[in-house]
């Protein structure tokens, strides 16, 4: 089963100048927790709602701060044909919970999550792989 059979596909995204404001109101509104920044067509960010408390309102910045200043850089990612074992092996062995999908201009093509997997890939693959990100080492998103 290839990444883009069960990926999100539509995912609201944000660029290195949306505000802190602007983007915890699109998570609200679309109802997730992680959107990817595009600059000039390319992915060069992740900011997830974990970002926003540890590196936001844990360090007394503003609302008004720019996205570039806390989001997640150097973001893993897989592309939209990949195989779902081979990118919930990497979600497990990179210790994180989502991957940016790229198309093969590679430009975003949309985002998996451990809750797509376990609704389209079994529940038996997502536990191993949960186990692995729970491992000690703390992941950046």
């Amino acid at each position: 089963m290839n990444i883009s059979e069960i990926m999100t596909a539509q995912v609201a995204t944000a660029t290195p100048r949306s505000t802190i404001a602007e983007v915890a109101q699109m998570m609200a509104n679309v109802e997730s927790g992680a959107v990817p920044v595009v600059d000039d067509g390319k992915v060069v960010g992740l900011i997830t709602d974990r970002d926003i408390v540890l590196r936001v309102v844990a360090e007394g910045l503003g609302l008004d701060t720019p996205v570039s200043q806390v989001m997640t850089e150097g973001v893993e990612t897989c592309r939209e044909d990949d195989n779902v074992a081979d990118a919930t092996a990497k979600m497990g062995s990179k210790q994180i919970r989502r991957l940016v999908v790229l198309n093969e201009q590679g430009r975003l093509a949309g985002i998996v999550s451990l809750g797509d997997i376990a609704i389209d890939y079994g529940a038996k693959k997502v536990g191993q792989t949960l186990e692995e990100i729970s491992e000690s080492t703390p992941a950046a998103h």
